[in-house]
């Protein structure tokens, strides 16, 4: 019998190692998209409610023990920062990522308190980012609640009141902060609602913070949740402002939320909503998005604690 050709070995060697690649990327591509991308799933801790951040180590624990490998805070007390610290070492977990109020009291972590304590306070932590949760309010705005005003109701007063100067404004401030923060390491962020993209005129608020905030050094944590409450396709959103985007809410709404700007959404556990994951998952990792937070508004029906475990079961499990 002849020997085979070297011709031969080649082709099968080129053929069987493109099998190989084939097979490889095919179970790649059925993984989970967390898993896929090594990327941890996050909850912030506003999910759990006020309570939460009464017992920190208790929470993480509960946090860990569900499967998270990293939460987001939804405020920091200047001197809380080595406590937060240590529950976190002590059950695993990271936080790379704070709200951080615009304006605050002395001892918070706020935007208008010394950035060089808030810097030394965010690096004991472990964060990466601040986020401003809502927008700077002009002052002009009164902030006491009018008759029958709860919370919301104040901030969907405030939030209607925007103007296009006043979301300019907003884009120099986090500019300012984010040069003030850029010593101690720490990025900016911005954190929408649904009031962002009420029209003004032939722009809204979130489009101006998109043009006036500069790329390199203020980015954008998109709450999918009230993108889609405000009637927009938060895929859509992804796609056309590529690069702006480090790390979104993972929210998910009713069919029976009505697209509005007023702070307005029923709210339901990942996965059992309106948002397409499969699609939005992969649209917001080629935006950039790094940082995946589940977040979950009340009213709840069902224990907070258990929300949370719904969905990042769901999430855990989700090939997109």
């Amino acid at each position: 019998m002849p020997p085979m050709s070297s011709g031969f070995h080649r082709r099968s060697f080129l053929a069987a190692g493109f099998a190989a690649m084939t097979a490889t990327g095919a179970e790649a591509a059925a993984k989970p998209f967390f898993k896929r991308h090594g990327l941890p799933i996050g909850l912030q801790i506003y999910t759990l409610g006020l309570e939460a951040q009464v017992d920190l180590p208790a929470t993480f624990a509960a946090v860990a023990g569900i499967g998270y490998r990293a939460v987001e805070l939804p405020g920091l007390l200047l001197a809380r920062a080595g406590e937060v610290r240590a529950a976190l070492d002590k059950t695993g977990l990271v936080c790379p990522s704070v709200h951080v109020q615009p304006r605050g009291g002395p001892n918070d972590a706020a935007f208008n308190n010394d950035l060089g304590k808030l810097g030394a306070a965010l690096n004991t932590v472990g964060v990466k980012t601040a986020v401003a949760p809502i927008f700077l309010i002009p002052e002009r705005f009164d902030l006491k609640p009018q008759p029958g005003e709860d919370r919301g109701g104040v901030l969907r007063r405030l939030g209607a009141g925007m103007t296009v100067d006043d979301w300019k404004l907003n884009a120099d401030f986090m500019n300012d902060k984010a040069r003030g923060l850029k010593a101690s390491g720490i990025k900016v962020a911005y954190h929408n609602h649904n009031f962002e993209f009420a029209p003004l005129g032939d722009t809204n608020g979130f489009e101006i913070l998109l043009k006036h905030t500069d790329p390199s050094l203020v980015s954008f944590e998109l709450d999918v949740g009230w993108v889609a409450a405000a009637g927009r396709d938060p895929a859509e959103v992804f796609a056309h402002h590529k690069g702006r985007f480090t790390q979104m809410h993972v929210k998910d709404i009713k069919a029976s939320s009505k697209p509005n700007y007023v702070l307005s959404m029923d709210p339901t556990e990942v996965g059992s909503g309106t948002l397409d994951w499969k699609t939005l998952l992969p649209a917001a990792w080629a935006a950039g998005v790094r940082g995946y937070y589940l977040e979950q508004e009340p009213p709840f029906t069902r224990p907070r604690i258990e929300a949370a475990k719904i969905g990042h079961d769901f999430l855990a499990k989700l090939v997109a």
